[in-house]
């Protein structure tokens, strides 16, 4: 039998997918704003990255 931990994951994992989608708009927004020339590509990889750096740091702060 799935853990139920997994099964709840899963209901939820299209909102999370969504969330994130969403925030990842909300700083090209604001990215945007401030450099109107701005290389998108580069910005898109410097969200993504700062964002991966916050999920280690929440990681780590849970395993704590």
């Amino acid at each position: 039998m799935e853990e139920i931990e997994n099964i709840e994951l899963g209901i939820y994992r299209r909102q999370i997918n969504e969330d994130i989608r969403n925030l990842v708009e909300k700083y090209r927004g604001i990215f945007g704003g401030d450099v109107p020339d701005i290389d998108q590509q580069r910005a898109d990889k410097l969200i993504l990255d700062a964002m991966q750096e916050s999920l280690e740091i929440v990681r780590k702060y849970l395993a704590a």
